[in-house]
């Protein structure tokens, strides 16, 4: 080979080197450039998520911006932000007020073994029911499954009546009746679920929008606060409890309401005549 072959295959070769040496240059700045936005991404990222989690900390839950919500009505009610509940036939003369907790297993007791004489006595014309709606439970277990239960029966109030009586039995029922420490009410699918096995509330998507959308909420707290003012004005705090012209009706024992039939026509017949 000559020397003037020799020189160019040297030149040739450094200048291949020295371009693969830029070529490599650049991939490496390229690398790191990927690497610091990634870094400043992740950052930023994080900062973000910190962000986020303190205004979701910082913001009030659904039962908190209910209070500040817009109040519905259901229908088939009346009085004071719509929380008086009555039903029966206007011939009826007295009124039995019903107070009850979704979640009261005490409640789902006295639905279980007496809720149909109620029923059947509310249909001969004996005498009216009012519901009054409590939700002491969530704060005492805690939980939210009776408010959500209690805005549920006023999506089935706002369909009918007759729905509302059949909903409520249906939620206190063997099958349905979660235990008091079990929030299952909280779940809007469960009570969606309970509500398909009642005529008028199978399938409606009415009612099941109403409860997805917690369009009585509002008027489920005003319905609790009735309750919290009764039960001063009536010296109780518990659930269930029966009143009828001012008086507790009770069982036996003269303080709870009875816990069976017989002690449940015997308590009313005295304060129908009373």
């Amino acid at each position: 080979m000559s020397k003037r072959n020799s020189q160019a295959a040297k030149t040739a070769a450094r200048e291949r080197l020295r371009v693969e040496r830029e070529r490599e240059a650049k991939r490496a700045k390229a690398r790191r450039q990927i690497i610091v936005a990634l870094s400043i991404v992740g950052v930023l990222a994080a900062a973000g998520g910190v962000g986020y989690a303190i205004v979701q900390a910082n913001k009030p839950d659904s039962w908190e911006a209910a209070k500040d919500g817009k109040l519905v009505e259901p229908a088939n009610t009346s009085g004071k932000d719509g929380t008086t509940v009555v039903i029966g036939k206007d011939s009826a003369k007295k009124t039995l007020v019903m107070y009850e907790d979704p979640r009261c297993p005490a409640c789902a007791q006295f639905e279980q073994t007496i809720g149909s004489t109620v029923d059947k006595d509310v249909e001969d014309g004996k005498y009216k029911i009012q519901f009054v709606g409590a939700t002491f439970i969530d704060n005492n277990v805690p939980g939210e499954g009776s408010k959500n239960a209690l805005s549920a029966m006023g999506a089935a109030l706002n369909v009918s009546p007759e729905a509302f009586l059949d909903y409520k039995t249906a939620l206190y029922s063997a099958k349905y009746h979660p235990e008091e420490t079990d929030d299952k009410f909280k779940d809007d699918d469960y009570l969606i679920k309970v509500a398909n096995t009642v005529d008028g509330l199978k399938d409606n998507k009415a009612f099941q929008k109403a409860v997805k959308d917690g369009t009585y909420d509002k008027w489920a707290l005003l319905m609790a606060e009735k309750f919290d003012a009764d039960g001063k004005k009536y010296d109780f705090s518990g659930t269930p409890t029966l009143v009828m012209d001012g008086k507790k009706v009770t069982g036996s024992d003269g303080q709870s309401a009875p816990g069976n039939t017989a002690e449940y026509t015997k308590a009313i017949d005295a304060a129908l005549k009373g």
